[in-house]
């Protein structure tokens, strides 16, 4: 099968049939100023976009956003669409990957939508940039696994797109494509004001990115070079909650988000979100959520929350 400039399978290109839907394609384009898709019947597949440079500009829909390094872009089936270079930047560099999404990242990305069925998440913290871009080289690599051998390491040579044909190529892949969803998409972060100082930016960011961690005060403070008690002072003062009541808040953004996307005991929940004790766990949600975590799960969140 050979695979237009955009991306999708030949068969796919656009006027033509989507994709099937079990397939899926991963590719890393980096574009000059010019370079635009337009699908005016859209996709039967999903479209994810990474950006790691320059600038890209996608339309979906009545809707548009820009992306610039780092932030993850979705396009749902279904709508039309177009994408290309932004006007007036010199290149976008962005991996793409054409699939169906598994259950749970609906719910990773509904609060991200912007309507029509476009989700944009954005910023991604700088310490998690890595490891997403691993996840990408990696969804490339073992989206060409036949399933007789190794799994690659690394994609051959510098072929930029690959389309997973077996199960296992195509399981590894989207294995891949959920670590890449849950770090950017499933993660649920505090909304920064811009201003905010970087040393408490970085805190945040850590305590957003595993708020199961045993963090305290002081551990905070040495990952941002401040002493306890400056750093607890400054937190406080330009966030308004001290790290500890951040933390406990993330905790609960985290236990929210299990409990909507799996079938995790409320025990097990508590567990993984970082309370040590269900009894205090079931107290604390239920102050939050304004009801338990068993009836949040049935019921999901009450109007406002």
């Amino acid at each position: 099968m050979t695979v237009s400039a955009d991306g999708l399978p030949e068969a796919a290109a656009p006027g033509d049939p989507a994709p099937p839907p079990g397939l899926v394609v991963v590719g890393h384009f980096d574009q000059p100023s010019g370079y635009g898709v337009d699908r005016p019947r859209g996709a039967d597949s999903w479209l994810f976009t990474w950006t790691t440079g320059g600038r890209g500009r996608l339309r979906h829909g009545n809707r548009e956003a820009g992306a610039g390094a780092g932030d993850l872009v979705v396009l749902g089936p279904g709508v039309p669409h177009g994408y290309g270079v932004e006007p007036g930047a010199p290149h976008w560099e962005f991996w793409w990957v054409h699939c169906q999404v598994r259950p749970t990242w609906r719910s990773w990305l509904r609060p991200y939508d912007t309507g029509a069925g476009m989700y944009v998440v954005t910023p991604t913290p700088d310490a998690l940039r890595g490891r997403i871009g691993t996840a990408f080289r990696r969804m490339l690599a073992d989206a060409r696994w036949t399933g007789t051998e190794a799994p690659p390491v690394r994609a051959p040579g510098e072929e930029q797109v690959a389309v997973a044909h077996g199960t296992a190529a195509r399981e590894l892949a989207l294995c891949s494509l959920e670590e890449v969803v849950l770090l950017t998409a499933g993660i649920a972060r505090t909304p920064l004001q811009p201003g905010v100082d970087a040393r408490v930016r970085r805190a945040q960011a850590l305590i957003d990115a595993d708020p199961a961690a045993p963090h305290t005060v002081r551990s905070l403070a040495e990952h941002v070079a401040l002493s306890p008690s400056r750093f607890a002072h400054l937190f406080t003062r330009q966030l308004g909650q001290s790290p500890m009541r951040a933390l406990r808040e993330a905790r609960l953004r985290h236990a929210a988000r299990l409990l909507e996307s799996t079938g995790l005991s409320v025990e097990r929940v508590a567990a993984a979100s970082g309370f040590v004790s269900p009894y205090h766990f079931n107290r604390v949600f239920r102050e939050r959520y304004g009801r338990p975590p068993g009836a949040y799960r049935t019921g999901g969140p009450m109007v406002g929350m």
